[in-house]
């Protein structure tokens, strides 16, 4: 899933769901940070102050994607949480809409309502969660159920967006080094290209298992949609089963739909747009607000309002450490990526047999 769900559909099913403006804001900007925050190690302040940080992503095309080990710890717990299934390690470690170790998850964050940064957990587990139905079939770690060979696209006769797609193919084989792109093929759903992310795609593939794969990513995102609509009416009630809540309207799920299906830009940034036009002109029942600018990186982002750095990186300079920056978003979010990727590697997923990290 790219920033059109993580944060625009996350940020209307918060607020369907009974969140405030600036608290929906906030647990869809740390649904979306996950796929931005890709600094790991420590910052190191000015007066000999440090704070770790684990990386929740990588680029695609980073060289790190193709070091199992350091995939383990950041596709794994936080894009392709293994659903524990299966008789081998390779089998368990299959992601699988909404399984029962992604509701697990998603109870840890509900228990966790009483911490400083929960808002900011939910986000991260939320995140985790919907790409589960995005990422289903796929794992974090080299397997050969990430192979992936006959790639097609079902529906063929209305959809100038495969245009679209096969010329955002080519620039990338342009831009990046054929060996580099082969080596990242095994990890997630690199070989199925952008296929999982779109919500209106439906398309095909053979598997490295040699199983043929039907996906209809619509009705997925829609579910996925609804899931985390529920959860945060069980956050918002205090209630520990989030399945049993209502999920999203009859009226706003139809409008969302809508949306979603005809919101085909390939450029996700574009599709937010649409998204974010949509909830201010009130297309969506229930909701007719402005939904607030994203900023990843740079001035006005999370980091740079905690640190005053506004360099992609830490940059060249050292910053200062003060007071503020242990009310800030920035440690918050941080600090909830660390209970959960403890949660997930520690706690969660040896239950399972599966000890990866």
């Amino acid at each position: 899933m790219n920033i059109d769900f993580h944060y625009g559909v996350i940020y209307i099913a918060a607020r369907l769901g009974g969140l405030s403006a600036p608290d929906a804001q906030t647990v869809a900007h740390a649904c979306q940070y996950i796929d931005d925050a890709t600094t790991p190690g420590l910052l190191k302040f000015d007066g000999g102050e440090q704070f770790e940080r684990f990386a929740s992503a990588h680029k695609m095309f980073d060289y790190q994607n193709v070091q199992d080990d350091l995939n383990r710890l950041v596709w794994t717990p936080f894009h392709f949480l293994p659903a524990g299934v299966g008789d081998t390690l390779e089998e368990r470690a299959i992601c699988r809409p909404d399984s029962d170790v992604a509701r697990d998850l998603v109870k840890h964050a509900l228990a966790r309502r009483g911490a400083d940064n929960a808002l900011h957990r939910l986000g991260v587990t939320l995140h985790t969660y919907v790409d589960t139905w995005a990422h289903q079939g796929f794992s974090g770690i080299e397997s050969d159920y990430n192979k992936v060979s006959h790639l097609e696209a079902d529906d063929c006769t209305r959809e100038d967006w495969l245009e679209r797609l096969e010329r955002y193919t080519v620039h990338l084989v342009d831009r990046f080094q054929s060996d580099v792109l082969t080596r990242a093929l095994p990890l997630g759903h690199g070989a199925a290209l952008t296929y999982p992310d779109l919500p209106w795609a439906k398309w095909h593939y053979r598997n490295g298992k040699g199983k043929f794969v039907r996906r209809d990513n619509l009705p997925e995102f829609m579910t996925a949609a609804d899931m985390a609509c529920r959860v945060v009416q069980a956050w918002v009630a205090k209630a520990a089963d989030f399945a049993s809540q209502p999920g999203l309207p009859a009226a706003a799920r139809a409008a969302l739909q809508q949306l979603l299906a005809t919101n085909i830009d390939m450029d996700e940034m574009k599709r937010l747009n649409v998204i974010r036009d949509a909830a201010a002109a009130g297309s969506i029942p229930g909701i007719q607000e402005p939904i607030p600018v994203y900023i990843a990186k740079g001035a006005g982002s999370w980091k740079h309002i905690a640190t005053g750095i506004k360099a992609n990186d830490d940059g060249d300079e050292l910053s200062q450490w003060t007071r503020a920056f242990e009310t800030s978003d920035y440690r918050k979010f941080h600090d909830a990526v660390k209970e959960h990727r403890f949660a997930v590697v520690q706690e969660i997923l040896p239950v399972c047999g599966l000890r990866l990290a």
